[in-house]
């Protein structure tokens, strides 16, 4: 095959708009049933705010973790050197949000059904969240790779 055929060009992979709406969707669900019940979480305000602080903070964290993992591999790729001790401040700051959240949800004098809501629903939101990430990441780079295509002219 010649140099330039159509063969050698990046393959692209897209996801299906079912996938990126139920993607979208499930995510929208996890936020909505934290709310909920965090709206709802009987106690004091003080509570209520460590857990909106903590819940938020863990969504941040993902979406964190979720890039410096894919920067990891693409410079691993490349052959490019990692920042010092990034890796470290991010799986930290990871492991930090889930651990305070955690220990938050589980040293609040609620009912336990309750705690086990806020639970699942936090971890609902969480790998819902990295999913997105990844969704997210995925269409960016499947537009640079069609923006830095080419045409190739047709052989005759």
């Amino acid at each position: 095959m010649a140099i330039g055929s159509r063969s050698s060009l990046p393959l692209v992979m897209r996801d299906t708009r079912a996938w990126q709406f139920q993607v979208w969707a499930s995510f929208g669900i996890a936020v909505f049933l934290c709310a909920v019940g965090l709206a709802w979480l009987p106690g004091q305000a003080l509570d209520r705010a460590f857990m909106v602080m903590g819940y938020v903070f863990c969504l941040s964290t993902v979406f964190v973790l979720s890039k410096a993992v894919r920067d990891q591999q693409k410079a691993r790729l490349g052959g490019e050197p990692e920042a010092p001790m990034w890796r470290l401040v991010v799986w930290g700051g990871f492991a930090v949000a889930m651990g305070l959240t955690g220990w938050g949800l589980l040293r609040m004098d609620i009912n336990e059904t309750y705690k086990a809501y806020l639970g699942v629903s936090w971890l609902y939101l969480v790998t819902s969240a990295f999913t997105l990430a990844k969704t997210l990441r995925d269409r960016h780079e499947a537009d640079l790779i069609e923006k830095t295509r080419t045409p190739v002219a047709e052989e005759n």
